[in-house]
């Protein structure tokens, strides 16, 4: 209905505007001659005996001359005076030639400008400034009385009202996530029948707030509460509240707020709230800066002295550490609901989910997808199956197979292949030996993640790749399992000396991840004998801004010489043992990065059937 109304308008404001222009065509043009003439040309009629009348304007200076054939023809004269002297001697020579038909002159006096051409001027420099600023006026005209900036729309807030779509989410939209829909049908509940709860004397949580990583469906999870409840969701960002201008956040926050007032009952949803709920304090400008006004006002009407019942208020976010503790206190965000990563059999349901349109081959099963995707958000599988998609609709082909499914999940966790590069053979032998390194010391580690597919073809930043895929869902890493990781990690680096006989920069991210888990083990997990079941961290959180920096050791140096002693043994003896397997295995190491290099890609199968030649 809003579309027909404005498409009128904007053809009223056409037609207007046709009309308009329209007029002041004719007015000015339509009893104009079409032929416009050079002074030249005038002399030659005069001369000619062409002309039978002639009309001039002394005010315009406008000559129109009547051929004997009825053409009217037109000139502009510089002078009036120069003009007519020039010609009359042509004019008194015919006259005097044909006593009975001489040209009839017509002088006209200086004209007046008519109105139209007074005012029209004027009319059309008012309509240049006026009229955009008019229509700029219109369209961000604000709701707030008083307000200069209201005017202008800077106060009022861009939400967006998901209860006016024609789909609306549900929680069977919803894959997974089975725990935090049963903590969601709660409000739902209290939404759809309200009057049950107040007999009752409880009242309904006012604030929820949802904390997960990104792309594990925070966002849906909210909007299927309003789907479910059938009541309006008035979706903004935290962002969109910030502005450069000191008090337009809390300005629209209010108008937020005000906005849901008119619809209760309803769900107000702040997706991204760190960026405007974070620990006051930690801003650049004390106390006083926008994002603190902003925050200040926000908790203001969760629960100021207002009454808002009927808004239940909630939010998404993946800092929830750094979030102010006036905001997570009961009578605000009174319920923390933690959206954590799927497990095997949440993933399957939300591989279905997304299945949905997609022709899909016999080989393809979606519990094996979901073992093979360990750690995975919905976001990423959903990627996966529009990339596997894309894939097969690029070769032409009419079902997706398995094989363009693991490409896929290559492609959303590498990046995509460069198999146009050209690479040397000496930096193709390295490459091959390096990643067999890597996937037969893998092979000999039995806690670390089996080898899926090997590769010497460039991906991302990295020359190629030995891909370990979990077979299933870690909530703990154990010490050997972090050990194992170290040992595999310098395989590479160690394959390149033994056989080589030098070493290159191929290595890096992989020793400097190595560092990275042996310094973890013992700073962080008190995993050193030496050192004890004690975390020394050289960055603490700062427990007033919420902030992590650097704020000195809490170690002394002699700690500090004992904990690079640790790392340092860590790190050797899984050198060690990583050389000890390479060695020992040799003909084996051979073989991989032998096929590798012919083949330049080995499957997982290739692979063991390799490694259990004896």
């Amino acid at each position: 209905m809003n579309n027909k109304k404005k498409l009128l308008q904007n053809s009223l404001i056409f037609l207007a505007v046709a009309f308009f222009s329209a007029t002041i065509f004719f007015t000015l043009f339509q009893s104009r001659p079409q032929k416009n003439l050079v002074y030249s040309e005038v002399v030659d009629y005069f001369k000619n005996h062409k002309v039978s009348e002639y009309s001039f304007d002394l005010g315009t200076r406008e000559m129109t001359i009547k051929l004997k054939d009825e053409q009217e023809l037109r000139y502009i004269a510089p002078s009036a005076n120069w003009m007519r002297e020039d010609i009359k001697d042509y004019i008194k020579d015919y006259n005097e030639k044909n006593p009975d038909s001489k040209i009839k002159e017509i002088i006209l006096p200086p004209k007046e400008p008519g109105w139209l051409a007074t005012i029209l001027p004027n009319l059309l420099t008012a309509a240049v400034v006026f009229l955009p600023l008019f229509f700029i006026m219109k369209r961000f005209s604000g709701s707030i009385v008083g307000d200069p900036s209201a005017h202008l729309g800077f106060t009022k807030a861009k939400v967006r009202n998901a209860f006016e779509d024609k789909k609306k989410a549900t929680f069977q939209d919803v894959a997974g996530s089975e725990e935090e829909k049963e903590e969601l049908k709660e409000i739902v509940d209290f939404l759809r029948f309200p009057k049950r709860y107040n007999e009752l004397g409880a009242t309904i949580p006012k604030g929820v707030l949802l904390v997960g990583p990104p792309g594990t469906g925070k966002t849906l999870l909210a909007k299927a509460v309003a789907g479910e409840a059938g009541v309006p969701f008035f979706s903004i960002s935290g962002s969109e509240f910030v502005e450069m201008y000191v008090g337009l956040g809390a300005s629209r926050v209010r108008d937020l707020f005000d906005q849901a007032k008119r619809s209760m009952p309803c769900i107000i949803f702040i997706d991204e709230i760190d960026s405007v709920g974070r620990h006051r304090g930690s801003g650049d400008r004390g106390g006083s800066d926008e994002r603190e006004q902003t925050l200040n006002q926000l908790l203001v009407e969760m629960d100021g002295f207002g009454s808002n019942e009927g808004i239940i208020v909630m939010a998404a976010t993946n800092r929830g550490d750094v979030l102010d503790r006036a905001l997570l206190r009961p009578g605000r965000f009174d319920r923390q609901i933690v959206v954590g990563l799927p497990d095997v059999n949440d993933r399957e349901s939300i591989l279905k989910v997304h299945s949905k349109g997609k022709p899909f081959a016999p080989d393809v099963i979606l519990k094996d997808i979901a073992r093979s995707t360990a750690g995975f958000t919905g976001a990423d599988l959903s990627n996966v199956l529009n990339e596997a998609a894309l894939l097969t609709a690029r070769e032409g082909l009419k079902s997706i197979t398995m094989s363009k499914i693991k490409k896929a999940i290559l492609k959303v966790v590498m990046g995509t292949e460069k198999k146009s590069k050209v690479i040397s053979d000496k930096d193709k032998k390295i490459t091959a030996y390096h990643e067999s390194g890597h996937a037969v010391v893998n092979y000999f580690c039995p806690k670390h993640d089996p080898v899926n597919e090997i590769s010497i073809i460039p991906i991302g930043f990295a020359g190629g790749y030995t891909l370990s895929l979990p077979e299933e869902d870690r909530a703990h890493v154990s010490k050997e399992e972090m050990i194992e990781s170290i040992i595999v990690l310098l395989g590479g680096r160690i394959s390149e000396y033994l056989i080589i006989g030098d070493i290159s920069t191929g290595a890096s991210n992989d020793i400097a991840k190595a560092t990275e888990i042996a310094r973890d083990m013992v700073t962080k997990y008190g995993m050193s004998e030496t050192l004890g079941p004690i975390a020394y961290e050289e960055e603490r959180e700062d427990q007033i801004n919420r902030l992590s920096f650097p704020i000195g050791k809490n170690f002394s140096e002699k700690i500090a010489s004992k904990i690079d002693e640790e790392v340092h043994k860590i790190i050797s003896n899984a050198y060690r043992k990583s050389k000890e397997i390479l060695v020992q295995n040799s003909n084996k190491l051979h073989e991989v990065a032998k096929y590798l290099i012919e083949n330049e890609k080995m499957g997982a199968e290739k692979f063991k059937e390799i490694m259990k030649i004896s």
